[in-house]
């Protein structure tokens, strides 16, 4: 056995109301579903009311082009006017919009009137750049204060942006920066990484290298590179450009169906869809789930740990939080650096009441025990929240436990890049919650789950997630290629027109949602299907293991056989180690216990990593490409491209061995 410390475990009920106390003052009360479900187009209308609004919209809801949606068809707005602008005139501009804290430890506060100016200087300066309205910017940027005041700029004169995840390589960042035409790139001298300061405008510049519809790459200084390859005419440094700026700026107004931003999936085969978010839709769907589903209140401190690049971080960042006047706390750089708890520090330290995270970063403090976070501070957080993939039932009960000290609601969003927001959701002072649930579709939104034919399953028989009716934070179409919008997410259910998700679910008897996994992760083993999920909760549920990826690998005899790669919560002695103390026998039964004997895995592989998007995603597809003999797809969207390899080698050691 371990001999790591155990922690008995209390009784855990399978249902947690939600405290009376928060339900009491909680913004959204009982019976809105109902209220929601009975005319979901005027839901929307009226959260679309609590925005600013130039021109009001003469329709709703246009579906003469489905399922390329039309939301408040003829309205006009500005998105950064939203953000920023409104909350000035009603004298908060005084309020804190971020506490920025550097990796290295810099701090900035910057309040709603300081980021309305920053955002006019650099909207003209954009101007003086010859970027306009359609025009597309590409940021690749680290979590800066300069990375949303160049986001909301590009709103303000209606110029489309894209983020790009400042640890791509050049291939990647140049794949994104073609294939959306832009005109301008933003970049950094450099970033900190993991306590590295590391260059990266050469990174840039071998990115854009014969891209002519490149016309500036704008450049914020960072680390203060020295020797820094410039390229005179089309290069310039943002303090520059912005300090001969004017501090006021008159903004104009958009359609609704204005293009606001492109965000690429992490696709793990061919190339990565960029998909289309509109303005007037998507700003509602973006701000209402916001101010609901994390109950916002004037006096919260809300940190949503999301990389800017990140879809999460474009609505429960950048749009859903500023448009409600939030103040927020931005973090650059790495959570384990320099030391595990440093998140927990910056929690104390800003008071924190509201702490959006993912499933990963839970399992990774796990790693390091409850005594982790017991050392800090953390009585201010009212509020937690899910967010990437499904949350095994064990990290959750942790979160809420260790992190939340048994009070705060743990809100598990369901949603994606091509959503635009939270689509299944608990209102947190209404929904009882079942740990490693997300609950029910938020209000305004339906879902179900169906068999290929479109059926729907039974209570706990996985199926299809589909997405029912229209919703207005939508995507629109994938940029560039529309055909392939609507062969990815429509067409497989064209008949009843509904989006299908590429997730796998069931319901309970209580309608509850059960996210599964993706559709392909889906095993079968002696004509027997079991989720990837499913099993890897189970395994995450033993003392010894902090994180599990469960892939299947062909088998002459039952098609497919149960890999399980295991990340322990003590460091294994060496790659492919699986003896470990017997861990591989121990797991098999534990799973056989917990899931049933079918489910046992065949082979268990401990690893000291495992490759995950900036979302925390576990790319299953690439481990199961490893197992099967297979090569690769696209690894561009991986946070670290070493922890494959390390996995390969892990694999090799361990059929070798074996």
């Amino acid at each position: 056995m371990s001999d790591l410390p155990q922690h008995p475990r209390t009784e855990r009920p399978d249902v947690v109301p939600p405290p009376p106390a928060f339900a009491a003052r909680a913004n959204v009360g009982p019976g809105l579903h109902d209220r929601a479900a009975a005319d979901p187009f005027a839901f929307w209308a009226e959260q679309a009311g609590r925005l600013q609004w130039d021109r009001p919209w003469d329709e709703v809801f246009d579906d003469a082009r489905w399922p390329t949606a039309q939301w408040f068809t003829g309205g006009r707005l500005n998105v950064a006017v939203n953000c920023l602008d409104r909350h000035l005139a009603a004298g908060r501009g005084d309020v804190v919009a971020l506490h920025w804290e550097g990796e290295p430890g810099d701090r900035r506060t910057v309040t709603y009137a300081e980021l309305h100016e920053q955002v006019c200087r650099l909207a003209h300066g954009l101007t003086e750049l010859g970027v306009g309205p359609g025009d597309r910017v590409v940021l690749y940027l680290p979590v800066l204060v300069e990375t949303v005041v160049a986001t909301m700029a590009c709103a303000r004169v209606g110029a489309v942006v894209s983020l790009v995840f400042g640890g791509f390589s050049a291939d990647a960042l140049r794949f994104r920066v073609a294939d959306t035409g832009a005109t301008v790139v933003v970049a950094s001298d450099g970033q900190f990484r993991r306590g590295q300061a590391v260059p990266v405008k050469a990174v840039v510049d071998e990115a854009v290298a014969g891209l002519d519809h490149v016309e500036h790459v704008l450049v914020v200084r960072r680390t203060g590179e020295t020797d820094l390859p410039w390229t005179a005419g089309r290069d310039v440094w943002w303090h520059d450009l912005l300090e001969r700026q004017p501090a006021r700026h008159e903004a104009a107004s958009f359609d609704a169906e204005h293009p606001l931003f492109i965000v690429y999936t992490s696709g793990t085969t061919g190339r990565p869809k960029g998909l289309v978010h509109t303005t007037g839709g998507y700003l509602t769907h973006a701000s209402w789930t916001h101010w609901a589903l994390f109950d916002l209140r004037d006096d919260d401190v809300y940190w949503c740990q999301a990389d800017l690049a990140w879809v999460t971080a474009h609505t429960y960042v950048l749009y859903g939080p500023l448009s409600n006047g939030a103040t927020q706390v931005v973090y650059e750089g790495s959570p384990l650096t320099p030391h595990p708890g440093r998140h927990f520090e910056v929690i104390e330290r800003y008071g924190v009441t509201t702490y959006y995270t993912a499933p990963t970063l839970v399992r990774t403090f796990m790693k390091h025990g409850p005594e982790l976070p017991a050392g800090y501070d953390l009585t201010s957080l009212r509020l937690l929240g899910s967010v990437g993939e499904a949350i095994n039932p064990e990290a959750w009960w942790w979160l809420h436990e260790h992190v939340g000290g048994g009070r705060c609601p743990v809100v598990d969003t369901w949603w994606q890049s091509e959503t635009g927001a939270a689509v299944v959701a608990p209102l947190p002072g209404v929904t009882p919650l079942k740990p490693g649930s997300a609950t029910l579709p938020v209000p305004g939104c339906a879902v179900a789950v169906v068999d290929d034919a479109g059926a729907e399953t039974p209570p706990g028989v996985e199926g299809n997630l589909v997405i029912t009716a229209p919703w207005p934070g939508m995507a629109r179409t994938v940029w560039g290629d529309h055909d392939r919008f609507v062969r990815s997410y429509w067409a497989p259910y064209a008949e009843q027109g509904w989006y299908l998700a590429g997730d796998s679910a069931s319901r309970d008897a209580d309608r509850y949602v059960w996210i599964g996994g993706r559709i392909d992760d889906v095993l079968n083993v002696s004509g027997h299907r079991l989720s990837s999920i499913e099993l890897e909760s189970a395994l995450v549920s033993h003392p010894r293991v902090a994180e599990a990826a469960v892939v299947g690998a062909p088998d002459d005899v039952t098609g497919q056989r149960i890999v399980a790669f295991v990340i322990p919560r003590a460091v294994p002695t060496a790659e492919g180690d699986v003896d470990d103390g017997g861990l591989a026998e121990e797991l098999r039964a534990h799973v056989a216990a917990r899931v049933g004997a079918v489910a046992k895995p065949r082979e268990v592989v401990v690893v000291s990593d495992l490759p995950k998007t900036r979302s925390g995603k576990i790319m299953r597809r690439l481990v199961a490409d490893l197992t099967a003999g297979r090569g690769g797809g696209d690894t561009t969207s991986l946070t670290d491209p070493t922890a494959l390899a390390a996995v390969d080698r892990a694999w090799t050691a361990h059929r070798a061995g074996s």
